[in-house]
């Protein structure tokens, strides 16, 4: 993961009340020991605020030599546009990005999109968080290796892209530390990872996610 190291869009005296304490709550959120997270450079043309971190779900001491393995990793920005946007139907904006490597044989599923995005859904839920506005996309590739590299294994990789409305509350700041933990437990999941105290969602169960492989060195 890169080294720490944060980016606002703004100098810190100009930085809106609400969303310094947005920024607060991603920090000081509670996440499952196997979570690495730090932040990491945010985009600059998306909203005039913008927060970023990257996070890897890790094993340690499983790669071939002994070296902490990533089973998943991704990103979270958080956007805010005091004005509004009227795309989000709100002030703040989440913008994720998740990603594991599967069995291939589970990445030729057909309901696989369909599964992803109610694991999405699913963690929302089951932190009990309010959002709007939900969008993404889920995305499959499978990679067959020739020549010098054919006893690699084939290999399916999985990535999730998506972004919702935070709900505010008081003094117009949304419950962030409960979105990231959310985000988290979705990580979790598409790494394989069994679930942590799992609560009930008032919309439906999380759909599991099938046993994938052992853990793979990237």
């Amino acid at each position: 993961m890169a080294a720490a190291h944060e980016h606002l869009t703004d100098s810190a005296d100009n930085v809106p009340i609400p969303f310094r304490q947005a920024i607060e709550a991603l920090r000081a959120a509670r996440l499952r020991p196997e979570i690495e997270i730090e932040p990491t450079p945010a985009p600059k043309r998306l909203a005039p605020y913008a927060y970023a971190l990257e996070a890897a779900v890790v094993e340690p001491g499983t790669g071939p030599e002994g070296e902490d393995t990533d089973l998943a990793d991704g990103r979270l920005v958080l956007l805010h546009d005091p004005a509004g946007h009227d795309g989000w139907q709100g002030t703040f904006r989440v913008v994720t990005l998740a990603r594991a490597e599967l069995e291939p044989e589970m990445g030729s599923d057909p309901l696989l999109p369909e599964v992803s995005w109610s694991w999405l859904t699913g963690a929302l839920d089951a932190r009990g968080v309010r959002y709007g506005e939900p969008s993404g996309t889920v995305t499959r590739a499978s990679s067959h290796y020739f020549g010098g590299l054919a006893e690699r294994a084939p290999a399916t990789q999985i990535e999730m892209r998506a972004s919702w409305t935070p709900e505010e509350g008081p003094g117009g700041v949304p419950d962030l530390a409960a979105h990231l933990c959310a985000w988290c437990d979705l990580l979790c999941q598409v790494a394989g990872l069994p679930p942590v105290a799992p609560e009930p969602s008032p919309r439906g169960g999380v759909v599991p996610l099938p046993q994938r492989r052992g853990p793979q060195a990237r």
